[in-house]
């Protein structure tokens, strides 16, 4: 089963749409109006949809993902990156939705 992805506020809003054009169930904060929330509510929805969530904030969610591991909570993944141009981030992006079932997302922290 493909992953189903959320994207962070900080991640390029056009790449839910070109993602989406290729096939992929993508949804961006900044289309929801879910823009300013916490890193934690982020997770939190992303969580509620069954989602694994994008991001260029590492720092933050990679703490995040190591609190939900250490208190034994679930998630749908978490893929980080540092600061990427629209072209890599949709490049890297590609490749690993391509090698990648939801299945093995699922708790799971992703450097991209």
């Amino acid at each position: 089963m493909k992953i189903e992805l959320f994207l962070d506020e900080d991640v390029h809003s056009g790449l839910a749409h070109a993602l989406r054009k290729r096939g992929y169930d993508v949804i961006h904060a900044q289309e929801l109006d879910r823009k300013g929330r916490s890193d934690s509510d982020q997770l939190l929805f992303a969580i509620q949809q069954e989602r694994c969530l994008f991001t260029f904030n590492v720092k933050d969610f990679v703490i995040l993902h190591n609190q939900y591991a250490k208190s034994q909570q679930e998630h749908f993944g978490i893929i980080v990156s540092k600061q990427l141009s629209f072209r890599e981030s949709m490049s890297k992006l590609l490749r690993l939705l391509q090698r990648t079932a939801k299945e093995t997302m699922k708790n799971h922290l992703e450097f991209l």
